[in-house]
């Protein structure tokens, strides 16, 4: 993979940091300017000591004594070598404080976006990355991405004071300068060398990561089932069979790093050796002073600093590899919406000549069907018929690879997303439950009513004769009175779809009814399924699809839960997954699939008269 787009992401995580990137920039570039002058000015204060011995001495050999103490002529020199020393020592404060906040503003954005474009893009992500890889990912990867705005600018602050430092050696004698070029040549080979192969072995490091978390997160689903087979000890050797090869790719960057780490302690102090000679070779010729050489010792120092940029460049290669593994999550691309409005309809759906694919598989395969607006349509077919991936693509979840949906005579990709999801219902096998209460997971996708502009007319507060309310007060009492309704509204909304869906009655019968924790609820499994109808019911405008959603229910349940679907939920067209007779059987119609093509459609009656139609719900009583 290109290494652009991911160097692309770091440059616009980099600048999420805001004013406090602006701070870390401003006291790297003060600090380095500070450090630049800081051996001029003891350079300056060596050189006064010295002229002033040499004057006083001069002057006692005249006769004439001490000239005074030396604290008047060295008071300038020592004041601006004391000021920059503590402008130094708040620059480096003010970096470390810097690069916190803007590091975490950087990992913030990451995470943000990756969060929306893995939600954007739906179950379609889980096709391409198993769970533990895109939760991997989404953190210790965009951590390592998150330190990038640190690394960078003091990387790139380190150029300045070895440029200055040549600089300056240069003023002061040119073969100091020369020397001092030839070593940071060799220092910037080894960094370019290093940080070219720990990209390459980050991106293997953290790619044995993410299998290791998909791979435990697979054996956390089935913990029961783990558990109930006693194979915990194999369980745990296949999560971790990727550990040698992480292990392995963790010592090469170690190699790397010490390898790099011994060539650059072997080359600056051999660089620092041979500026410190020639410029005593200069200083016995009389061409630099005592000042100049101590001066030019502090320059190579600060130049030979480019040799610790290898720490920073470490970083930066695991936030190229890790920021090339997050730009892998966004080349997966969300579905795109139209901007079309359903038009007013019952909510007919058909299918034209649909094609869909998974993982390369054809699951199904040319299906054509018409659901009328209003009537139950039950899907059967045996185990991999395709009866889920049909149920998917009726309301979008994903998109076939040919042919059309149409609900109400527009295309689905057409449809706003909005007014799509509030058409479509969704209820599934293994519902997930989202919000605080069971109240709130019933209302969960269900559309919040519109706060109100301004006070409706003909309605105001009850005063007394003669008193005078305010007109923000009015609007406001008017405000609250519309959020009551809208929440009593919303709560009978629940409470009717609960009750469809034969759930309220074990949850009133908690001690804090609808209020109750999710996570503190005593559900069976058929509980939580009737739980994950309400919120479809509540849901559904149009066009309600179970797929599976009773297969956890008892017999007298599931058939109270068909009568629901026949008697107050027939106003919508309703498309059901159906393993049992006596769901086939209250369908206005059947869809029967095999193969991932419709082997035939009719009334479950007539369908019964066959007896391969038979055997589909025999084979699924006997499994």
């Amino acid at each position: 993979m290109s290494s652009r787009p991911a160097d692309l992401l770091i440059a616009r995580a980099v600048r999420r940091g805001g004013p406090w990137l602006a701070a870390l920039s401003a006291a790297a570039l003060l600090g380095a300017a500070a450090d630049l002058l800081l051996p001029a000015a003891l350079g300056g204060a060596v050189d006064a000591v010295v002229r002033t011995q040499a004057r006083d001495a001069e002057g006692a050999q005249a006769g004439a004594g001490l000239a005074g103490p030396l604290t008047g002529p060295l008071t300038g020199p020592l004041t601006a070598a004391a000021l920059l020393v503590a402008l130094v020592v708040a620059c480096d404060a003010l970096r470390v404080l810097a690069a916190g906040v803007s590091g975490a503003r950087a990992a913030q954005w990451l995470r943000s976006r990756v969060v929306a474009h893995t939600l954007s893009v739906g179950a379609g992500m889980t096709r391409h990355f198993t769970p533990g890889e895109i939760v991997t990912r989404a953190g210790v990867n965009v951590e390592e991405a998150g330190r990038t705005p640190e690394a960078v600018v003091t990387a790139a602050t380190l150029i300045i004071p070895a440029a200055g430092s040549v600089v300056a050696l240069a003023l002061i004698d040119p073969w100091l300068a020369v020397t001092l070029v030839a070593g940071l040549l060799l220092i910037v080979a080894v960094l370019r060398a290093f940080m070219r192969r720990t990209t390459a072995a980050s991106g293997g490091y953290q790619q044995a990561q993410g299998e290791i978390a998909a791979m435990l997160v697979g054996a956390l689903a089935g913990a029961r089932t783990i558990t109930a087979a006693g194979t915990e000890d194999q369980e745990a050797a296949r999560v971790l069979a990727p550990l040698p090869r992480l292990s392995a790719h963790g010592m090469a960057l170690w190699r790397l790093q010490a390898r790099a780490g011994v060539q650059a302690a072997v080359v600056v102090p051999l660089l620092e050796i041979a500026v410190l000679a020639v410029g005593g070779l200069r200083l016995s010729a009389g061409g630099l002073t005592v000042g100049e050489l101590l001066a030019a010792a502090r320059y190579v120092v600060l130049g030979a600093g480019l040799g610790s940029a290898l720490g920073y460049a470490a970083r930066i290669a695991r936030a190229r590899s890790a920021a090339g593994r997050l730009e892998q999550l966004f080349t997966v691309p969300p579905p795109g919406y139209g901007d079309r409005p359903l038009p007013p309809g019952p909510g007919a759906l058909e299918l034209r000549e649909v094609t869909v694919r998974v993982d390369g598989a054809r699951v199904l395969s040319g299906v054509s069907l018409v659901v009328p607006g209003g009537t139950c349509t039950a899907i059967v077919g045996r185990s991999g018929s395709g009866k889920s991936s049909l149920a998917a693509v009726a309301g979008r979840l994903v998109d076939p690879e040919r042919g059309a949906v149409l609900l109400d005579g527009v295309p689905l990709r057409e449809i706003g997303r909005e007014p799509l999801r509030r058409a479509v219902g969704y209820a599934f096998e293994r519902p997930a439950l989202f919000g605080e209460t069971l109240g709130e997971a019933v209302a969960f996708g269900l559309a919040a009513p519109d706060a109100p502009d301004r006070p409706h007319a003909g309605r105001a507060p009850t005063t007394s004769p003669g008193d005078t309310v305010p007109a923000d007060t009015a609007q406001a009492d008017t405000a609250r009175a519309d959020t009551a309704r809208a929440d009593t509204a919303r709560a009978d909304t629940v409470r009717a779809a609960a009750a469809a869906a034969c759930a309220d009655a074990f949850i009133r019968r908690l001690p804090l009814g609808y209020a109750t924790p999710v996570g503190e609820a005593p559900m069976s499994g058929g509980e939580i399924q009737r739980v994950g109808l309400a919120r479809a019911f509540a849901q559904a405008g149009r066009l309600l699809i179970l797929d599976d959603a009773m297969s956890s229910l008892d017999t007298v349940t599931e058939r109270q839960v068909g009568h629901a679907l026949t008697g107050r939920l027939a106003g919508h067209t309703r498309l059901v997954v159906a393993h049992r007779v006596a769901t086939a059987a209250q369908a206005d119609q059947v869809v029967w699939l095999e193969d991932g093509r419709v082997r035939a459609s009719g009334t479950h009656d007539r369908l019964w008269e066959d007896p391969a139609y038979r055997a589909v719900f025999q084979a699924v009583e006997a499994s």
